[in-house]
């Protein structure tokens, strides 16, 4: 089963749709939209295969019937990851760019592995995670993001909010294609190769009755710079950048409005009630989501919700 649009018992929830000028590039090129929906265990992605990283990823998250499975446990032997063959291979990025020369980034998935492992047993559990293991469904993300904030908000909201309440979740998840993404130090098969440093979170949920959203955004530019697997750019090229996002902290998770994530990244998704209803992207405070990995990979929780400043 792949994303459920009426996961919920009484909402459904549509996937985002791209921009017109981004339905007119595939036509263009002559390619169908809907060839590049991919379906996966209890996840869908839609790639841009111009871009070559996903649009978005769309998974279903069941708390209730979650499974916690180690890392290792999900392969024999080490992780696989493979291109899917249902779309060209010259559509997605692979090896040639995650092993690539003077490359330092994850492979970010969209979809975490931890995301899928709910079903009725740990075996169904365990295919679904596996499945998350697609270059359609990872986005490059420096560790400090992949590993950081970014990672310790989708712990938050997987075990504190969703696995702790036996809730329901749809979320989507995906990076802002900018034209002024920098290009990566290196060629890749002699391809120009330009990184996403902007990337977006919503989160879909009912409470009381009523369908709620809520967005997430990150950034990791400078992050790229620091560790210099990006080309240098102008001054001028730069204050722009940073004039327009001045906000954001690299390598910082912030709340924003759905709004804010449309106008960003060109998408529109499905009408909902927010909580968080600020014009201006809140930061979301490390010592508020206290998120701790043990060395078996068990993840502890110690959450102030309290005082925790997502509005969910």
């Amino acid at each position: 089963m792949s994303y459920a649009v009426n996961f919920f018992e009484t909402h459904s929830v549509q996937t985002p749709n791209i921009d017109a000028s981004e339905i007119e590039k595939f036509t263009v090129a002559g390619l169908e939209v809907s060839d590049y929906y991919l379906t996966y265990e209890k996840y869908s992605v839609l790639q841009n295969p111009f871009r070559k990283f996903p649009y978005y990823s769309a998974v279903n998250v069941n708390g209730k019937q979650f499974h916690k499975l180690k890392r290792a446990s999900i392969f024999e032997g080490s992780e696989r990851w493979a291109k899917d063959e249902r779309i060209p291979p010259e559509t997605q990025w692979g090896n040639a760019l995650y092993n690539a020369k003077k490359y330092d980034f994850d492979r970010g998935h969209l979809v975490k592995r931890e995301d899928v492992q709910w079903g009725n047993d740990e075996e169904i559990a365990r295919s679904a995670a596996r499945s998350t293991f697609y270059y359609t469904n990872a986005v490059p993300q420096v560790s400090k993001l992949n590993r950081g904030v970014w990672k310790r908000i989708e712990n938050y909201i997987l075990h504190h909010e969703v696995v702790k309440n036996d809730m329901k979740i749809c979320m989507f998840s995906g990076p802002v294609f900018r034209e002024d993404d920098p290009e990566f130090l290196k060629t890749v098969n002699d391809e120009v190769v330009r990184l996403p440093y902007l990337f977006w979170k919503v989160v879909y949920y009912v409470k009381n009755g009523t369908l709620h959203r809520a967005g997430f955004l990150t950034s990791q530019h400078r992050q790229m710079q620091k560790k210099r697997i990006i080309k240098p750019v102008s001054r001028s090229e730069e204050s722009a950048r940073v004039a327009h996002f001045n906000r954001f902290k690299d390598a910082e998770t912030y709340q924003v409005t759905v709004s804010f994530i449309e106008q960003i990244s060109q998408l529109s998704f499905e009408a909902a009630a927010e909580m968080f209803q600020n014009d201006d992207p809140e930061r979301i405070i490390l010592s508020r989501v206290n998120v701790r990995s043990s060395n078996n990979e068990s993840v502890q929780l110690e959450a102030q919700a309290n005082s925790m400043n997502l509005k969910l």
